[in-house]
């Protein structure tokens, strides 16, 4: 910076102090809200209440998208800087209520200055203009490349790899994704479109809003030359399909499926929490599936290849959808609190295997058991899981908090009894719908409900590096570790 010899001394040292106070200022760091296998994700001292974020696709999907993330949020403590979680894209401009705000980087936290700190219960208004980039490593999540273009696949870390957020279960919001694709494209996100597409040249512009809070993990942007379908679920419930437009008629036996599923997973828990839901069929190979909030991914490979058995891919689509229940409307409040979506999940699933296809749940848990001490021994106990191993978060996801976790639901309904069960399950998602809860608040309300203490039983179960005996089963083993 140049001084010319007309300002004042006073406006000199004014130039000086603040000099001063810049080079004196902490260099920016990571911040987290201390997730105990995920200590950098999330930030302290905000609230998300919202995400509008617009996104600009250019027909390729190895080349970064233009994007801007406007988040509004309530401070809840006093805020001199505002740490976002974002990486893997480039930030170009960052503004705080109206005004332009210095910002830098820090590991995978974007660190943003507001030009006065902000007390706790003031609302903070952040625009940040940024690319969002589809290359990278496919198996980090973020974006998914797929045959004719993209889609996201956040969980459980990799939301920020997409857009500036609060990545974070325990921080949902609303969302609102405007998506501007060439004219052959079709885009869709989670929610109901708010209108027909905007057509500008040879550009569509498609807009849409989530009705209830989400959180980030559950993020989803489809692109692709694709075919949306559409049918009515149980009680109006509006569906829509997301398929590639060569396979819609391949794909209509199990689009079909949908409404039954939707009506018994009602039957079991309740009204389905959400304003519509669907399946999304992408042409890529990610090694999963994922319920992304009302519009559940799948791998096309799951449908086309004909030596899965029917049952085997019913139960799966039921699996996904549970976990809107149970994952999605009720979050976890940490990431050790896993279990309890991918247990219920797990639960549902072989459920309804057993109703519909004849596979025995008394099997498939006495499997289970057999396995579970091995399970634990690999990656914890259901409730206290071993961190991912590094450069491999997925690893996260083991057979402990899939059927490993189901176990003990069914331990749980034979301690308490089934009717028990079945009236815990539906109050649980009915007194946390659209927040988020932990293992403390389930263990609480099953002992509620149980009326009586349960400390006990969950202790052991879901903390134990054994196996405890199965109630009603006490002539099943777990095997030996080594």
């Amino acid at each position: 910076m140049l001084l010319t010899s007309r300002r004042s001394r006073a406006a000199l040292l004014a130039v000086a102090s603040a000099s001063l106070l810049v080079a004196a200022a902490p260099a920016p760091r990571p911040a987290g809200i201390g997730d105990p296998l995920f200590p950098h994700l999330g930030n302290p001292g905000y609230d998300v209440l919202s995400y509008d974020i617009g996104l600009t696709y250019r027909g390729s999907n190895t080349q970064p998208l233009d994007a801007v993330t406007t988040i509004e949020a309530r401070a809840t403590d006093w805020l001199s800087t505002v740490n976002l979680d974002f990486t893997h894209g480039e930030v170009k401009s960052v503004e705080v209520n109206g005004e332009s705000a210095p910002f830098a980087t820090a590991e995978e936290d974007l660190v943003v200055t507001p030009s006065a700190p902000v007390p706790p219960g003031g609302t903070l208004r952040i625009t940040v203009r940024h690319t969002s980039d589809p290359t990278g490593e496919q198996d980090a999540g973020g974006w998914v490349r797929t045959d004719d273009g993209l889609a996201m696949a956040n969980q459980a870390d990799a939301a920020h790899r997409v857009f500036p957020c609060n990545d974070h279960p325990s921080d949902k919001a609303y969302f609102t994704f405007r998506v501007t694709v060439p004219k052959e494209y079709t885009a869709v996100a989670n929610g109901l479109p708010t209108g027909q597409p905007r057509a500008v040249a040879d550009r569509l512009t498609s807009t849409y809003r989530t009705s209830h809070p989400m959180a980030t993990e559950l993020a989803q942007v489809s692109i692709g030359r694709s075919a949306v379908v559409h049918r009515t679920g149980p009680h109006g419930l509006p569906l829509r399909d997301v398929v590639p437009k060569a396979d819609r008629e391949a794909l209509e036996p199990w689009l079909r499926k949908t409404p039954g599923h939707v009506e018994w997973m009602e039957g079991k828990v309740g009204r389905y929490p959400y304003e519509t839901y669907g399946i999304l069929v992408a042409g890529a190979h990610t090694g999963f599936e994922l319920e992304t909030q009302t519009l559940s991914l799948f791998e096309r490979h799951l449908f086309m290849n004909r030596s899965f058995p029917e049952w085997y891919i019913d139960s799966i689509m039921v699996h996904e959808l549970a976990h809107h229940w149970f994952g999605n409307s009720v979050s976890p409040s940490a990431w050790s609190d896993l279990w309890l979506n991918e247990g219920h999940a797990s639960w549902y699933e072989a459920v309804y295997a057993q109703e519909k296809a004849g596979r025995s749940l008394d099997a498939r848990m006495h499997d289970a058991y057999e396995q579970s001490d091995a399970w634990r021994a690999a990656g914890g106990p259901p409730a206290a899981p071993k961190p991912p191993a590094p450069g491999q978060k997925i690893s996260l996801f083991r057979p402990v908090v899939y059927d490993g976790s189901a176990l003990v639901l069914y331990a749980l309904r034979q301690e308490i009894g089934a009717e028990a069960f079945d009236r815990l399950q539906r109050t649980w998602v009915r007194a946390y719908r659209d927040g988020s809860a932990s293992t403390a608040d389930f263990t609480r309300l099953a002992s509620s409900i149980a009326e009586r203490d349960l400390s006990g039983f969950f202790r052991d179960w879901l903390y134990g590096a054994k196996t405890p005996p199965m109630p009603g089963h006490e002539d099943w083993r777990s095997t030996p570790v080594g």
